[in-house]
């Protein structure tokens, strides 16, 4: 038996990932995987029963699990609490209690929503990439100050630090999984300007000599984003910081119409954790208008990566693509001509087409 841990968190997500297990239970019915599962609280929900985000004991299931389902956690009547105490904090208990390195970020246009993309179709038609993201250095956890006096004058700093080892690992991740696409990185940083950035790029050209048959190229950050939008064709595989890839993988979310179709994986030393890229949305939950499916391609992404079961990874993206075909839409890719339903109907047609 492979287990599960769902985690459905707050606002819409009880009800996505609700969405995901169902088409889980229908995946391994047909390939005969032996999944079950496992339900715990994190953020605000957690918060309300035990006082905190995130428990040991919620901890401690995701560390022996096979793989882990997250939904989404915050919602505007927690925004007054502690920083500690807030929904947030429970995502970064999880990647630092489970190691989570790298987060994996699809973007996909689907030739069905192409004209819900801000891009010109010309552009974005075709777009298939992958943003790598190192996960748990860099920046955001380097030593910093929230305020200090010098000279007379109030300041604030953080600092981007990067070993050798942490290049490393998200780099070999990023080959590794180019090798399964289309063979091509593209490492992004800021070597003109930043000294970790120069060391970024040394380990990078150093581990790409490993790799042959994938081709790797350099973006500095600014032309990257700016080569998002005037060509996001051209891209495979991208991998970069933790600051540059949470910029860059919103920015790439967008191309698609949706962030409500956009799944993401974060693969770690422990074991990984699954999520789609949206937010709680506490506004409209329990209304079954929710968008699931960035949720149930977040569950195929944990069937292809912590399980290693590729068909029924690539029978659940397909079942989708199938829905997108048949016209089938929910509020946020609604458009006129196309056939609207809610969280559990949408549910049940991609449970039909698989």
């Amino acid at each position: 038996m492979k287990k599960i841990i769902v985690i459905p968190g707050d606002g819409i997500g009880q009800e996505i990932t609700a969405s995901a297990v169902e088409v889980l239970k229908k995946v391994d019915a047909k390939f005969g995987i032996g999944l079950e599962y496992d339900y715990r609280d994190a953020g605000g929900t957690s918060y309300e029963k035990f006082g905190t985000p995130l428990t040991d004991e919620a901890l401690d299931a995701c560390k022996k699990a096979d793989g882990v389902l997250f939904g989404a956690v915050g919602g505007k009547k927690w925004d007054s609490l502690p920083v500690y105490l807030r929904p947030e904090r429970a995502i970064f208990g999880l990647r630092k209690g489970l190691g989570l390195f790298a987060n994996l970020r699809p973007t996909k246009v689907y030739p069905e929503l192409i004209n819900s993309s801000p891009l010109k179709p010309e552009l974005v038609g075709g777009s298939d990439l992958l943003i790598v993201r190192e996960l748990v250095g860099g920046i955001y956890f380097g030593p910093r100050c929230e305020s200090e006096t010098k000279d007379g004058v109030e300041q604030a700093w953080d600092t981007e630090i990067y070993s050798v080892p942490e290049i490393e690992r998200i780099t070999k991740l990023a080959f590794e999984t180019a090798k399964l696409r289309r063979g091509k990185v593209t490492s992004v940083d800021k070597a003109n300007v930043l000294a970790a950035s120069r060391l970024w790029r040394k380990v990078v050209v150093d581990v790409a000599k490993n790799y042959p048959d994938v081709e790797l190229n350099h973006l500095y950050v600014d032309n990257a984003a700016m080569q998002l939008v005037l060509n996001p064709k051209q891209f495979d595989v991208i991998v970069t910081n933790n600051i540059f890839g949470d910029i860059l993988s919103d920015e790439a979310a967008v191309i698609g119409g949706s962030i409500g179709l956009m799944p993401s994986a974060s693969i770690g030393e422990l074991t990984s954790l699954y999520e789609p890229i949206h937010g709680s949305a506490p506004d409209i939950a329990g209304k079954d208008i929710a968008n699931p499916m960035g949720t149930i391609l977040s569950a195929a992404m944990l069937l292809r990566y912590s399980l290693k079961e590729e068909a029924a990874a690539k029978a659940v993206e397909t079942a989708i693509d199938k829905t997108l075909a048949d016209g089938w839409r929910t509020a946020d890719i609604f458009t006129d001509g196309f056939k609207r339903v809610g969280t559990a109907q949408v549910t049940e047609i991609i449970c039909g087409n698989l």
